[in-house]
C-alpha cells in the first residue's frame, strides 16, 4: 500500500504518518517528489486496514499495490532512480556504456582493453573474475587475482568497474575490490545471493534470467531493495527461445515494459543476447532507441584468442563505431 500526502504537507505531518504506519509493525520507503510524498508501507502479506491512515493530518489517500514487486514499482517510486558509481549515473539523461571482456586473462589484456573502451567513449569497464561456465570444463575465470586485475586496470584508465559475484560467500571479496556488483542470468533467482547483495551498499546490476518473466526479473530485484540496498539496475541480456541463429533472442520489449512498470534503470547485453559480433551493433542500436539508460558490450584486443566468448565480442575499432552509432540515436530519442 501507499499513502500519499498532500500537496505541501509538512515535515511534522510526514514524520507522523510514518511513526504510525512503524507503530503497526511496518517498515517504511518515503519517496519525496516535486509536489508530493509518497510513503511506501512494507511487510508481510497481511492485509492492511487503510482506515488507520486515511483520517490522519496531510494524507490525500492510501491506494492499494496489486502487483507482486513493491518497492521495485513506480507505484511506490514514481520518479526514476539513478544509481551512481564513482560519478557515473545510470538512469540519468546519458546513457551508460560498459564494456571490456568476458572473462579477464592477464594484466596486459585488460588494461589494454580498458584504455581502448574509454578512449571510444565507454564510463565503466565490465571483465569477469567469476565465469560460471555451462560445462565444469572450461575456463571459471582468475578469481581474486583477477579482481586485482580489474583494479589495476581501473587504475591505469580511471574506469569503475562491473564484474560478478556468485554466491553470498564471495559477496564481502568482491565489494572489497569492484565498484558495481553484477549478479548473472543463471543466479537471478539465487535468493540467499540477492539478500547478501542487498545488504550491502554496493550498487548492483541485475542480469534477466534466460527463461525468467519480467515480473521474475522485478521480484528477484524486490529481494535486494528489501534487503535494504536501494542501488539497483536492470540488464535485459537476451532470453532462450526455439531459434538457433542467434544464442538468445534479445527481447527489445522489455526495455519499455520494464520502463513503464518500474523505477529501476535499465541497461542492454547485446552481446549475450545475439552471441555474434556481427549482429551486436545492429541490437545495441535497437536497444536505446527503445529506451534502454545503457549498454554493456564484450570487447577484447583480440577475439580469436578470446578464453571465453570471443565469438561475441567486439575488437576496439568497431567497439568505437558503435559508440558513436548508439550516441546519434540517443540524442535522436532526447538522451546524450
Amino acid at each position: 500500500m501507499i499513502i500519499v500526502m498532500k500537496k505541501g504537507a509538512s515535515a511534522k505531518q510526514v514524520s507522523g504518518v510514518v511513526a504510525r504506519v512503524e507503530s503497526l509493525g511496518y517498515r517504511v520507503h518515503l519517496s519525496a517528489g516535486e509536489e508530493r510524498t509518497i510513503i511506501g508501507v512494507i511487510g508481510d502479506d497481511r492485509p492492511i486496514d487503510r482506515t488507520h491512515f486515511d483520517l490522519l493530518d496531510g494524507v490525500e489517500k492510501t491506494v492499494p499495490i496489486l502487483k507482486p514487486f513493491k518497492m521495485a514499482s513506480r507505484d511506490m517510486h514514481p520518479q526514476d532512480t539513478i544509481v551512481s558509481l564513482d560519478g557515473v549515473k545510470i538512469g540519468g539523461p546519458q546513457i551508460v556504456i560498459m564494456a571490456g571482456p568476458c572473462s579477464v586473462e592477464t594484466r596486459e589484456q585488460i588494461v589494454e582493453t580498458a584504455l581502448a573502451v574509454k578512449e571510444a567513449g565507454a564510463q565503466v569497464l565490465r571483465g569477469g573474475a567469476f565465469k560460471p561456465r555451462s560445462s565444469p570444463y572450461s575456463f571459471q575465470g582468475l578469481g581474486e587475482e583477477g579482481l586485482e586485475l580489474l583494479a589495476a586496470a581501473r587504475e591505469a584508465s580511471g574506469l569503475p568497474f562491473v564484474t560478478e559475484v556468485m554466491s553470498p560467500e564471495q559477496v564481502p571479496l568482491v565489494t572489497r575490490y569492484a565498484d558495481m556488483l553484477q549478479i548473472g542470468a543463471r543466479n537471478m533467482q539465487n535468493y540467499a545471493l540477492l539478500q547478501a547483495v542487498g545488504k550491502v551498499s554496493c550498487p548492483v546490476l541485475l542480469k534477466r534470467g534466460m527463461m525468467s518473466t519480467i515480473e521474475e526479473l522485478l521480484m528477484s530485484a524486490e529481494y535486494i531493495l528489501s534487503s535494504g540496498n536501494p542501488r539497483v539496475a536492470l540488464c535485459e541480456r537476451g532470453i532462450r527461445t526455439f531459434e538457433k541463429y542467434t544464442r538468445n533472442t534479445t527481447d527489445i520489449n522489455a526495455i519499455p515494459v520494464i520502463k513503464e512498470m518500474s523505477h529501476l534503470p535499465v541497461i542492454l547485453d547485446p552481446s549475450h543476447g545475439t552471441g555474434k559480433w556481427e549482429y551486436v551493433t545492429a541490437v545495441a542500436r535497437a536497444g536505446i532507441a527503445a529506451g534502454a539508460d545503457g549498454l554493456i558490450i564484450e570487447v577484447h584486443p583480440h577475439p580469436e584468442e578470446a578464453w571465453s566468448d570471443g565469438a561475441q565480442s567486439l575488437k576496439p575499432e568497431r567497439f568505437a563505431q558503435l559508440v558513436t552509432q548508439v550516441r546519434k540515436i540517443a540524442e535522436d530519442v532526447g538522451r546524450c
